[in-house]
Formats: structure tokens, sequence, C-alpha cells
């Protein structure tokens, strides 16, 4: 069978959060189910180590700088993300390189017709969905081709998700704030809680502070498994200070970690201060301490945010080299052997498109790509437009799966934008996403009208981009955000024009 079948048949199967109808209701996930798909098809998951990575932001970043890291330290090293941006093999990748087409396609088969017979044999009560299907397809492509770890980033909370059959050597959880309310609670407590089921008993954590429900909630779930936890913050560059907060409930706030008097005393984690003056569209370049030897920092991923996956990623790639867990040393192979000068090089050659990415139009304005799709996003993608030019003319493209935040999306986001208050030059353009769970055009044109800010409407994507491209002038800006799938499309659209990134 071929690729476009595989990929025909695979979007066949509905994508989780996409109901088929609006009463239909919600799938359960039950991990007992990808653990019976997965015993059918001989445990490949548990032939390679792994790391596994949850949070509401950053996950992606962390797993993609961690991942080069560790090819560049010359580990044959597996990377599963999501979503994707254009195809469906950037989810599968070895070494920064995706699944062929016809590895894609025979894989996906042979795992259909293994998941076919399981519901025949009422071992499984239906087919897995979407993302398990492609979950299970990722951990037989890399135990195939004998990755020596495997870099997971969880799609959905932790607690369920498809991913966490695996027993990972150390467990990441990056920033936390309110997403995907509806399958992970209304408060930042509960989300946390859902995703701090991928830690294990006696296991290794690698955090930073954060948001005070967020560090509670980690500090008790931590205590309970008897947690051996690292902070990152030594990696972030900062001055010694108290705390910062922002205005919004939404977004991460930095804090100090705290647990229940007497509980595991490992857990100490000292709050850092964003540098002054930092400019968030320039690729992020300092220098950190790590084993009392100066470390360069130079990511090509700009945004003072990318600051804490950064420290993230090297945390743990020290925790590898260097385990500090005396319940469960890490056992592998071959002993990772990765050194500062490994890191450097990793960091720098780090690729993970579309988060604050600068493309040059030909003969036109530039294009900002970021996948701000929720409000903890939208926070950090304002921060980074407050570093704009005040004079640059601009133009936001904006679109939004209808399961996500949007009057607080667009509250923080449109004003930005206002051509009716003291930005005459700027322009706002909707247009719906191809997507089952995309908002429409009149619920984008209603949150605009609900602001009085002025908005223009398209049918699609590759009119707004069009229309945008028409009113933007050369030296003003197009900014491409709301959503994963819709800067997807836009990047697709800009580089398949012949159009280089800058």
């Amino acid at each position: 069978m071929s690729y476009a079948s595989a990929v025909d048949h695979l979007y066949a199967l509905g994508l989780e959060l996409a109901p088929s109808t609006p009463s239909a209701p919600r799938r359960k996930f039950d991990l007992a189910h990808m653990r019976t798909l997965m015993a059918a098809l001989d445990d490949p998951q548990l032939t390679f180590p792994s790391i596994l990575i949850a949070g509401t932001n950053g996950k992606g970043s962390t797993a993609a700088t961690l991942s080069s890291i560790l090819t560049t330290a010359g580990y044959r090293t597996a990377l599963y993300t999501s979503p994707h941006l254009s195809r469906v093999n950037e989810r599968i990748q070895i070494d920064a390189v995706q699944i062929p087409d016809d590895d894609f396609a025979r894989l996906y088969f042979q795992l259909d017709s293994v998941a076919e017979r399981l519901v025949d044999e009422a071992a499984l009560p239906y087919h897995p969905s979407f993302f398990e299907v492609l979950t299970a397809l990722s951990f037989l492509y890399f135990a195939e081709q004998k990755v020596d770890i495997a870099i997971l980033e969880v799609g959905l909370g932790g607690r369920l998700d498809a991913t966490n059959i695996v027993d990972p050597l150390i467990s990441v959880l990056t920033d936390i704030a309110l997403d995907h309310q509806d399958y992970l609670g209304d408060t930042i407590a509960e989300i946390t809680r859902e995703k701090a089921g991928i830690l294990r008993l006696n296991g290794t954590l690698i955090t930073l502070p954060q948001h005070p429900e967020a560090n509670q909630t980690i500090g008790e779930v931590a205590a309970t498994l008897n947690i051996h936890a690292v902070s990152a913050t030594p990696y972030i560059p900062h001055t010694p200070s108290t705390t910062y907060t922002r205005s919004s409930s939404s977004v991460p706030v930095i804090l100090t970690l705290s647990l229940p008097k007497g509980k595991n005393p490992r857990i100490s984690l000292e709050a850092p201060m964003p540098p002054a003056g930092s400019q968030l569209l320039h690729p992020n370049h300092y220098t950190v301490t790590l084993a009392n030897q100066p470390l360069e920092v130079n990511s090509p991923l700009p945004g003072q945010h990318q600051q804490r996956n950064l420290a993230l990623a090297i945390a743990t790639a020290e925790e590898l080299r260097n385990p500090t867990n005396p319940n469960q040393p890490i056992s592998n192979r071959q002993s990772y052997k990765i050194t500062n000068a490994n890191i450097e090089e990793g960091i720098r050659n780090t690729h993970w498109p579309g988060r604050l990415e600068l493309i040059q139009l030909e003969e036109g304005p530039g294009l900002l790509l970021d996948v701000a799709h929720n409000p903890a996003g939208a926070w950090t993608l304002r921060a980074a437009i407050a570093q704009l030019p005040e004079s640059q003319p601009r133009t936001l493209l904006f679109s939004c799966l209808r399961d996500k935040d949007l009057k607080e999306i667009t509250q923080i986001l449109l004003p930005l934008f206002d051509s009716s208050a003291d930005r005459p030059h700027d322009h706002i353009i909707l247009a719906p996403i191809d997507n089952p769970r995309a908002a429409t055009i009149e619920q984008l044109l209603a949150a605009a009208h609900a602001l009085d800010i002025p908005a223009h409407a398209a049918p699609h994507i590759t009119a707004a981009l069009a229309q945008a491209r028409a009113i933007t002038p050369a030296h003003g800006l197009i900014i491409a955000t709301g959503s994963v799938y819709m800067v997807g499309e836009v990047r697709h659209l800009a580089l398949n024009e012949g159009r280089d990134s800058a």
C-alpha cells in the first residue's frame, strides 16, 4: 500500500479532540488499550531508553534542543513530537531526519492489521485513535532502527497520554498553564496533576519554578513518589533577585517550588529574574556555567521564554551524563558521554520551525510565524511584539481552533493591531483553518467585534496570506499566529513560493 493511502487511512480515523458530530461523545483515553496494542507488537517501546516531556508550552522546543544535543554527542537519537506543521512525518524523526514515506506506509499498515485483529478478537473495544496509532508507529520505527535514546513529547496531559507507557530515564515538566480544560481540568492544579502523571516512583524530574499552584502540585506528587527533583534554574541567565509575575493567571509565573512541611527536602528551586533588555526577536546568545566551566548558549530559537526551555534541555543533558539520583541511577547500553562542546553545538544546530520564525518574502514584507495557540503562548508573542519598532506597520494574520480560549487569546493579541486606535497603518485578517476543530469565520469576527477592533475576513488561509501581502508595505511585517495548523499552512505557502528562510 502507498504512503498516500496510509496518510488518507490515518486521517480517516479522525482527530481525538474533534468529535464526528457536535453531539458525539468524547473519546475516553485509557492506557490499557495502548498497552494491549503494544503487547501485540512485542512492546517495542521497551527496547530503547527514553525521556518523557510534558507541559503546556515549551515541550517541543525543549525536546528538539535535547535531541540535537544527543545527536551531536554521537547517539542515534529519536524524536517524537506533535502536532506537525506540514507533513505528518515531521512527528517521527531520527537524528533530525523524518521517517521515510515507504517506512511510514509499511509500518502503518502492519500496525493497522494488528489493531483490526485485536478489535475482531474483542481485545480492544475499538480501533486505536489517530494519536495512538502515530505513537505506536513511532515506537515500532525507533525499535526497528535501534535508536540509542528517544525524546518523547507528550501529546495531551500526561497521565493518560499514549506516550506514557514507556519507562523514562528522566521526566521533564515544562511551563504549565490553562489549556485543554475540557480534558485536563479547570485549574492550574488540576492540569498539573494530569501532567505530573509522567513521573515515576523513585524517578528523576527536571523542571523549573513556575505558577504557585503548579509548584505546589508538583511538590505533592513528587513527595508521594519519592522523586529526585533537579532544578534547571542554574542554566537561566539571571541576576539574584526575588520573583516576578505577570498580569494574567494563564501565564506561567516564576516562583519557588514548595513542598508540604517535612516532605522530600531534595526539592529546592531558586527563582530567576529575567534579564533586562532581552531582544526577543534575536537568537538567544549568552553564557552560563556548567560543570564549573563556561557554556556558550547560542540558540537559533528567539525569545526570552526559550531561555527556560534551553535550561531544561541543558539540565537534562547534564543529568544524563552525570546522574544524581541515588534511588534510580541511569542505566543504559553505552553510558551517555556528552561534553560541554556537544551541548553548545547541539544548541546551535537546533531546528524547530514556527516558533518566532522569521521568513523574508521576496519583494515584500517579512513574515513572522509563531504557534501562539493558547493564552500563555499569546502572552509570550505579545512580549516579542513589544520589542518591534513602533513605527513598523504590521498585519496580524490570525485563526484559532474552537476548543481554544478564543476570547482570551484575542484580548491579548488584537489590541496590538488596532487601526482605530494609535496604529492606523496596521491590519487584522481573519481566516478559518481547514480543520474539523477550527473556529468559523463568524466566531473569529465576533471576537474582534466584541473588542471593537476592525478586522478583515478571508475565506481561507491562502486568500488571507495574499491579502496580507497586498496591504502590508515592504518594510512592514506580517505576523501569522493562533494555531499550529494555521502556521503550518502559511509556512508551507510561503516556502513553496520559493522564499528563503531569513
